[in-house]
């Protein structure tokens, strides 16, 4: 299947998501609409009989389901919109073609852009009433049997040209489980620098954003130790949460480690929640 083809299916899938989704709110309008004149003519008789109790029950049971149901196809919307999206993207950044050939040299201004689209589409997490968030949402970490797939992004430690090691966004190729390694691209060499790497050099970033207003459990806390991508690059380093998200929307603002700076850390910067995971060092070097 072309690209072509295949974006014009997915967009297709999307159109109808969105449409379903915008017929469930219609309805839970409608339902919402019917629990308030319900409240105000109880106001008006003033008394709350067992005809309007019942009737209450019945609305706001019709108007939970209503709720559910937009919000499952909200988040089909946010699935389907990952897929189409990056494969334009790519497509017109000239990293991708219909006949799939190895990947081409994309330049630093696309590759910032793209890392921080996918940042601004990572899909929010929406759980039911009392569901905690998944492994994988915010900072919730992976189970610790959790393998990464093919195409994934995840945080690498390598070693660098002078000996030193560190944290780089890398994107997994494969994983062996005889051996039990990864073999990872780091995506800021266009595909030539591949790494083998152990289970223990890799941490797979986000796959949901967590929501501050209904999971702020799922997000690191103020002053926690993290590696975060910092800005315009694609290493990972050590810092400190300075904020944690307060919308949805938001990103943290972290506290880079820098000796340059008197107290040891730069000032805040912001870092979006898909580039922000744990730090398995507890101790500031």
């Amino acid at each position: 299947m072309s690209a072509d083809t295949k974006i014009a299916e997915l967009l297709t899938e999307l159109h109808q998501l969105i449409k379903q989704t915008q017929e469930e709110r219609s309805r839970s309008e409608h339902n919402l609409l019917n629990i308030q004149k319900t409240h105000e003519r109880m106001q008006t008789e003033n008394k709350t009989s067992p005809y309007y109790r019942t009737k209450l029950r019945g609305l706001y049971t019709t108007a939970k389901a209503d709720a559910e149901a937009e919000c499952r196809s909200a988040m089909g919307c946010q699935v389907k919109f990952k897929c189409p999206y990056f494969f334009a993207a790519a497509k017109m950044a000239g990293v991708y073609s219909d006949s799939d050939p190895p990947r081409k040299t994309m330049r630093r201004g696309v590759l910032m852009t793209l890392l921080q689209q996918s940042a601004m589409t990572l899909p929010l997490w929406i759980g039911k009433p009392g569901e905690s968030p998944p492994p994988l949402c915010g900072a919730t970490p992976a189970s610790s049997d959790y393998v990464a797939k093919q195409g994934d992004k995840v945080a690498a430690r390598v070693k660098a040209v002078d000996g030193d090691e560190q944290w780089i966004l890398a994107e997994v190729v494969s994983y062996n489980h005889s051996t039990n390694k990864y073999e990872v691209d780091d995506i800021d060499e266009e595909g030539k620098e591949r790494h083998t790497l152990s289970r223990r050099r890799i941490i797979p970033l986000p796959q949901w954003k967590a929501n501050p207003e209904t999971d702020p459990e799922a997000l690191f806390s103020k002053d926690q130790l993290v590696l975060a991508l910092y800005p315009q690059t694609t290493c990972f380093y050590r810092a400190l949460i300075h904020t944690p998200p307060h919308r949805p929307q938001d990103d943290y603002s972290v506290l880079f480690e820098d000796t340059s700076y008197a107290d040891g850390y730069s000032p805040p910067l912001n870092v979006a929640q898909r580039y922000v995971v744990a730090c398995k060092e507890n101790k500031k070097k």
